[in-house]
């Protein structure tokens, strides 16, 4: 068997570009999913969101049953076990519809769905997912992920919850404390990670179990609907049959698991990005001020078309990174799939990255176009900037982010391209010499003790990944599906792109004391001619307002 799995950073010819995955590519059973959930949000969500913004678990656990009736918690699991076994873009399709409106039900509805599934998938024996995986799908039992403790968030693997063989019983025993759980106290299964002597482990745990206790609910800044506590487990008993994965091994499944869920994650913040470009937009067509529209100023005019661009993008990364995932997963046969996983780290951890940070934006450019009435409770934007900024933290902070991407990438073989995408239109000059820059720094760089030290240097070297590959995705995007409005978003992800990378790799390598290359950077630089992006804004708003809504 296999267990290595290796992939270009980027490159491909346009032809190998029309293997990509892009939203306009969804199939006419897919746009029924997505319509499915937009429906449910819209029904059972939004129309009941007085409730759905308290700690109403009858409400919750409804909502879970009623979700799983419709099949929009069974995606991902095979059909074997009740599922659909349908791809990454799938899932992501479903968590971008339940981001877009869903508020906090949205992240309980990502964690069950996500690190409160996919570890029976990818590491349960047939017992463990024929028990579990028809409650979850169906949404009878929720599930939740217990990772973190008081003295471990960032640092996850230095929890000290221990687990304990106890040889004249043949069990495990459990003792510590798991904090800020998704999910705690309307789940019925959680999965525990905890140090045993042969090092961290994962356990499934029910709540009903002796020794298993909830502390009371978190008082949080957003997301104040979702159920998160701290679990404190004494003395648990936990059969063989019920550790997940091997032991010791537990540290793969929390990485690997965390991983696909960063991606999820992406989708939901791309769906709340939706809804408060919708609000904005709607918003700015109503009010008045100086006896006209907000939407007929400029500089307002200017925020809805960064917000629509940046939401074109990172929703092009998005499906382009699920698409590549789920090829690699299904044409990868008899290879280890933890392997196919660790190799897209650099894409997962920096769409949700990325898609977090374009959510922070978009949700309080909100606010700002609805100037007072954006800080008042009874209009939604205040809600969706307060829920935004947890996205920055959980699933792995930005910055651990930024650095297991910047890690991961430096760890490859990394060339200069050799086959770079096509050249033959601006947009495609833009990227190309993007790339060349790009390409020839991480040739240059290794993993040495002086730039791992550096994180800002790392930090430069994620965000540059990020841009790139938004960029490039965008412009396949553009290539497969051409219109208009497409080429202009485009054109400002490219140009703008390219400016912030080449930024990034001459402060780059000033902060490495290597001046020299600074200033090769700036020579090499061979690019097209600037465009009046000001005006093609303009038309890119206009198309915005028409639409009431995000278009692409």
């Amino acid at each position: 068997m296999k267990t290595k799995y290796s992939r270009p950073m980027w490159g491909g010819s346009l032809q190998s570009m029309q293997d990509a995955f892009t939203p306009e590519d969804l199939s006419t059973d897919e746009i029924m999913i997505q319509k499915t959930t937009e429906k449910f949000v819209t029904n059972t969500i939004l129309a009941n969101m007085e409730q759905a913004e308290t700690h109403d678990y009858t409400f919750a656990k409804d909502a879970f049953q009623e979700a799983g009736s419709l099949g929009l918690q069974a995606v991902e699991i095979p059909e074997a076990y009740g599922g659909f076994g349908l791809g990454k873009h799938v899932a992501g399709l479903v968590a971008e519809g339940i981001g877009n409106g869903g508020g906090s039900f949205s992240v309980a509805f990502n964690i069950h769905a996500g690190v409160g599934t996919t570890p029976f998938i990818y590491y349960g024996t047939e017992e463990q997912k024929a028990t579990y995986l028809p409650k979850l799908g169906s949404g009878e039992w929720v599930g939740a992920y217990a990772l973190t403790e008081p003295s471990a968030g960032s640092d996850a693997l230095k929890g000290k919850a221990r687990a304990t063989w106890n040889d004249q019983d043949g069990v495990w025993q459990l003792t510590g404390e798991k904090q800020w759980i998704t999910n705690a106290h309307i789940a019925d299964v959680y999965v525990v990670f905890a140090n045993s002597d042969e090092g961290m482990t994962a356990f499934i745990v029910e709540r009903t179990q002796d020794g298993v206790t909830l502390g009371p609910e978190e008082k949080k800044m957003g997301i104040n609907g979702s159920s998160t506590a701290t679990l404190l487990l004494e003395d648990v008993v936990v059969n063989p049959d019920r550790v997940l994965g091997e032991i010791g091994q537990g540290h793969k499944i929390a990485l690997n698991t965390l991983n696909l869920a960063r991606l999820k994650l992406a989708f939901n913040n791309i769906g709340a990005s939706k809804r408060a470009l919708k609000l904005s937009v709607n918003y700015g067509l109503e009010r008045k001020q100086f006896q006209q529209s907000l939407v007929n100023f400029p500089l307002i005019q200017e925020k809805l078309a960064n917000m629509n661009t940046a939401l074109f993008g990172v929703e092009s990364f998005a499906y382009g990174t699920a698409g590549s995932v789920e090829n690699a997963l299904a044409s990868s046969e008899g290879m280890n799939s933890s392997s196919i996983v660790r190799a897209f780290i650099p894409d997962c951890a920096m769409c949700k990255t990325y898609a977090s940070e374009v959510l922070g934006e978009i949700s309080d450019e909100a606010v700002q176009i609805h100037g007072g009435y954006g800080f008042m409770q009874e209009y939604e934007v205040e809600r969706l900037y307060r829920d935004a900024r947890i996205n920055r933290i959980f699933e792995g902070t930005n910055e651990i982010n930024r650095m297991a991407s910047a890690k991961a990438l430096l760890k490859q073989d990394v060339h200069v391209n050799e086959n770079p995408i096509s050249d033959t239109d601006v947009n495609g000059q833009w990227i190309a010499a993007t790339e060349r820059i790009m390409s020839e720094v991480l040739e240059g760089l290794s993993l040495t003790d002086e730039v791992s030290e550096k994180q800002e240097v790392l930090r430069m070297v994620a965000d540059s990944f990020a841009t790139v590959a938004v960029m490039r995705s965008s412009y396949t995007r553009t290539v497969k599906h051409p219109t208009e409005l497409k080429e202009w978003m485009t054109r400002v992800i490219c140009e703008e792109g390219y400016e912030n990378v080449e930024s990034n790799m001459t402060r780059l390598w000033l902060a490495l004391d290597q001046p020299e290359e600074a200033n090769r950077v700036k020579r090499q630089s061979r690019t097209p001619e600037r465009s009046d992006l000001t005006k093609v804004k303009r038309k890119i708003s206009e198309r915005v307002i028409e639409a009431k809504n995000y278009i692409s």
